[in-house]
């Protein structure tokens, strides 16, 4: 699928783009699509009204209420706190939401790699944090070329060692054409025992420093990842990641007072960015200090659009912080009891396929049509296409709502993700389809 230079660009992608999803003819292709659907468009599947029901199982589903909330309460936050905020795209895949993220207020979506960034140039996304090191000669010389085309399109890299710099140099300079603008990158700190990154403020200088060197590469910031750091108890990762954050915040102070980053974005603005899902209230802490009318501070946040009733339920900033608006779980599955062959065990028809098990089981919540399980029933394990449900009162044939964790290994296992109003209700209606492109 290429990018398409048709319809106007409405908050940083080509709405009309996305918009064409909706003609979407169904078909065997989509796991979550009824057999009586096959033929009819996205809309016209959507505009019958369609009841849960009328799914099968295994199946997958966005509440959206749950979405509207979190997409406002997320988006209200970084207004109060005054910071930008770039939702790592990777999480969902999906153009529909980054739209909606977009038009919420984000400023730009994050993605992690080059299969991910032509999927957001096929539907116009125009400004894309990469937060990765791209070495890749042909996706490099790719990158440039899209640069050159489309003077609407900004992207930001990172990189972490001058051997890298040197790479993407050389790449970007030796393809036919001369690029005529040069690669945004920052320099990304790390941490001892963490993922990437220079490990220390010398080595990460002298990044930046190679940076501005390069004839091909500008330095427009400093970036990091703290999530990978934060271990322990909540005051020892709070501990770890201040520290952590502060060095990310000396390095960026020391780049600026060096005139390193004097030539900045294309606003002018120089940028400072971290934050996933966990820790963006520690982030903001440490960080916003730094804001001012040169520097922004850019979250990365992406699984808080969808959240979890797993690990991101414990350990969202929002589930620390007393009195505040919590986020809701935006993502449920369904799967259908086909087997009771011992006392205490049933067999559901979701398994590792279907369902994400890399961040806890599956948590069995309620019986469709008949209401919560009670206390004890618990998912004891996962294979390709069964779940292990214990000591649930359930017969063959009833369906049980799970709650899942972590939204990452959710959806990237469903092309076409069905949106019901309410999964709370007795009778669900399926309101909109979501397109996944993983």
């Amino acid at each position: 699928m290429e990018h398409t230079e048709t319809g106007a660009v409405a908050g940083g992608i080509d709405a009309e783009r996305v918009a064409e999803l909706a003609a979407e003819r169904l078909d065997w292709r989509f796991k979550a699509v009824p057999a009586s659907a096959w033929g009819s468009t996205v809309a016209g599947f959507v505009a019958g009204r369609p009841s849960l029901e009328d799914l099968g199982t295994p199946l997958l589903t966005l509440d959206a209420s749950a979405l509207e909330h979190n997409l406002r309460t997320m988006a209200g936050w970084c207004a109060a706190v005054g910071v930008d905020l770039a939702p790592h795209g990777k999480t969902t895949m999906a153009p529909a939401l980054w739209e909606r993220q977009l038009a919420a207020g984000a400023r730009a979506i994050t993605l992690a790699n080059l299969p991910q960034l032509r999927v957001a140039r096929a539907f116009g996304v125009r400004r894309v944090h990469l937060a990765n090191t791209v070495l890749d000669p042909a996706g490099l010389r790719w990158i440039a070329a899209e640069l050159d085309r489309d003077p609407d399109f900004s992207v930001t890299s990172w990189v972490d060692s001058i051997r890298a710099v040197e790479l993407m140099d050389q790449a970007l300079g030796g393809g036919p054409v001369e690029p005529s603008r040069p690669l945004d990158v920052c320099v990304e700190l790390g941490g001892a025992g963490g993922r990437t990154g220079a490990r220390t403020l010398d080595e990460a200088l002298a990044v930046a420093e190679a940076v501005t060197a390069a004839r091909h590469l500008r330095l427009v910031g400093v970036s990091g990842y703290e999530g990978a750091l934060a271990h322990g108890s909540v005051a020892e990762a709070v501990a770890v990641l201040e520290s952590y954050l502060g060095d990310l915040r000396e390095l960026h102070d020391r780049l600026r007072d060096g005139r390193l980053l004097d030539e900045a974005d294309e606003t002018g603005d120089a940028v400072i960015t971290a934050g996933g899902s966990a820790w963006f209230d520690v982030v903001v802490r440490v960080l916003a200090p730094a804001s001012d009318a040169r520097t922004r501070v850019m979250l990365r946040s992406g699984a808080y659009l969808i959240h979890d009733d797993g690990f991101y339920r414990g350990v969202s900033p929002f589930a620390r912080e007393v009195g505040a608006v919590r986020l809701r779980s935006a993502m449920h599955g369904w799967a259908r009891v086909v087997s009771r062959p011992e006392p205490g065990l049933a067999l559901l028809d979701a398994g590792k396929r279907d369902l994400p098990y890399d961040e806890g089981m599956p948590e069995p919540q309620l019986v469709r049509g008949r209401g919560p399980l009670a206390p004890g029933a618990h998912v004891s394990r996962l294979n390709d296409q069964h779940a292990f449900l214990r000591d649930a009162d359930v017969s063959v044939g009833d369906v049980v709502r799970l709650g899942l964790s972590h939204p990452c290994t959710a959806f990237d296992k469903w092309t076409l993700i069905p949106v019901v109003d309410d999964a709370a209700a007795d009778g669900p209606v399926v309101v909109d389809l979501v397109r996944t492109f993983f």
